[in-house]
């Protein structure tokens, strides 16, 4: 008797304390909290290596595709569309330090002991990124460098990448504006229209504006000049001056890295990824305690069988593509066209594996039964869909249940209702502040020569300009170049305005597809007078 009482009484405890969990667990259903680390990963792609006799380093270029990842411009959200990263081939270096001590790389123990891979960078490309001040639904384009280990990057003929409203400091200046019918606002080039899946040719290419110097720091003769491929513009918009690369060394009193910066070694690309950075999250829990998460619905450009073609018609380029005519023309010889030569082009086989992801640190499974990584025909990078109930073709699965310590991507049907997380909408992005840039110094001393003009843009920006004489242009003015060395440069910017015309091929063009269009607000023409030697340099970006 006393045993089936106390067996009574133990029943009751625990249903009582079942009781207890289950209410507790109801009350919380529905209690939706946000957060940031919703995705992380890098969808990419990596190929075949130049052959080693073919000198293939002066240069890399591709077609990515344009579209809007995002159907309305979100806030703290940082997704770069395929992009590539450009280091300096240190390969001969195996373990002395290329990033001196005090910079912000050389505390990232994981990469050394060379610290290669944060040395120095080009990157930028295509993307939305947390720090945009203008937001309006398609991505936009950025030039972007890290020439001291990460210390600062150089987005643009005056701002970093979109780190500060007001422009770098004179000596970190580092783009020299080169297009004279093109501006390069501080937040990014924006796009006309509704672009889906339309491609945006980008390639960088090592050219000789000038000498290579023995001086302190000694500098190499690369500069590394962005070209563009658009439906209404193509040619170089901007170059990295040799000098941007030269003077850590000096800086920091480390002569080991003389003659190892982006201005004097081949460049190495590797392949190329879209960097999923910064997406927000939505989390709750369900009547039984079960959590739930919810990402900002992510769309893809796919046909009727479920591809996306991300990028096509990776190239590497050697000397004889266009560094060889272009140093030949520099030097009083005839004029080159620009258009790089193919007999200096190489393309690599592509390859792909299927990308990992992580929520928080926390593995996400089940993203592949929805898609995964493909190399199409015709050597073609993208995405191939799936069909089933997890995801419509050309969207990454939204939602996904907490499973111990793994993300288990769900369909919306599998999302009980009490979470709320269905109905619940992401904060969409506001303008941001102005970016301005000083009254002083190197804006000023020597100076705009007109302006100031102001362009309206797609993004909801008002762009302000001035025209400068190249040489004159604020990035110049941190050195103390030689008169003569000025007026070299100069006259040969100038036969290059007269030569190289926006509106022929300078990339081959895509071998399919169609091109997207630049925003037609970015377009100018030079005012009488000055369409020869001149660039237009913005000056400040606000909302209208």
């Amino acid at each position: 008797m006393k045993h089936a009482t106390t067996k009574k009484l133990c029943g009751l405890l625990a249903a009582a304390v079942l009781g207890v969990t289950t209410a507790t667990a109801a009350d919380k259903a529905g209690i939706v909290t946000s957060h940031s680390q919703g995705l992380h990963g890098y969808i990419g792609y990596g190929h075949e290596q130049p052959p080693a006799q073919s000198d293939c380093h002066a240069g890399m270029g591709f077609y990515a595709a344009v579209w809007p990842l995002v159907d309305q411009p979100l806030a703290n959200f940082q997704i770069g569309l395929p992009g590539s990263w450009i280091t300096p081939d240190n390969s001969d270096n195996k373990d002395k330090p290329l990033a001196p001590e005090g910079t912000l790389a050389r505390k990232w123990k994981e990469r050394g002991p060379t610290w290669s891979s944060v040395f120095q960078t080009v990157e930028g490309g295509l993307g939305y990124w947390a720090g945009n001040h203008f937001r309006y639904g398609p991505p936009k384009f950025s030039m972007n460098a890290t020439p001291q280990c990460y210390d600062y990057e150089v987005g643009s003929p005056g701002w970093s990448f979109f780190y500060s409203n007001a422009a770098l400091p004179d000596n970190r200046l580092g783009v020299a504006q080169l297009s004279n019918r093109l501006l390069i606002p501080p937040d990014a080039l924006p796009f006309q229209g509704h672009p889906n899946g339309e491609f945006l040719g980008y390639t960088w290419m090592a050219l000789p504006f000038t000498e290579p110097t023995t001086g302190d720091p000694p500098t190499g003769d690369q500069s590394w000049t962005c070209f563009l491929s658009a439906a209404n513009f193509k040619g170089p918009i901007a170059y990295y001056i040799p000098e941007t690369w030269s003077k850590i060394g000096k800086l920091f009193n480390y002569p080991f890295i003389y003659g190892r910066g982006l201005d004097a070694r081949p460049g190495k690309m590797g392949g190329g990824a879209m960097e999923i950075n910064t997406v927000p999250r939505f989390d709750a829990p369900d009547a039984q305690g079960t959590v739930y998460s919810k990402l900002p619905k992510l769309q893809f450009p796919v046909d009727a069988a479920g591809r996306a073609y991300l990028v096509q018609d990776v190239t590497y380029y050697s000397k004889a593509a266009l560094q060889d005519a272009f140093k030949t023309w520099r030097n009083g010889g005839p004029a080159c066209s620009g258009r790089f030569d193919e007999k200096g082009a190489w393309k690599p086989k592509l390859n792909t594996r299927t990308t990992r992801y992580d929520q928080a640190g926390k593995k996400m499974v089940g993203v592949e039964r929805a898609f995964d990584t493909r190399i199409f025909e015709g050597n073609v990078w993208g995405l191939q869909w799936t069909t089933n109930n997890l995801a419509a073709q050309g969207f990454f699965p939204q939602y996904y249940k907490h499973v111990g310590a793994e993300r288990l991507a769900v369909s919306a049907a599998e999302v009980p209702a009490e979470t709320k997380l269905l109905t619940q909408q992401f904060k969409l992005a506001t303008p941001g502040k102005p970016y301005t840039s000083p009254i002083t110094g190197a804006w000023t001393q020597p100076g705009p020569k007109l302006g100031p003009f102001t362009a309206r843009l797609t993004d909801g920006s008002v762009v302000t300009f001035s025209w400068y004489r190249f040489v004159d242009q604020p990035s110049f003015q941190q050195y103390h170049w030689s008169a003569e060395k000025k007026a070299k440069l100069q006259a040969f910017v100038e036969k290059l305005h007269a030569h190289w015309s926006i509106d022929r091929d300078y990339m081959a063009p895509p071998t399919r597809g169609k091109l997207v269009a630049l925003d037609a607000g970015l377009l100018v023409t030079p005012p009488q007078g000055l369409e020869v030697g001149y660039v237009p340099i913005v000056t400040h970006q606000e909302a209208r």
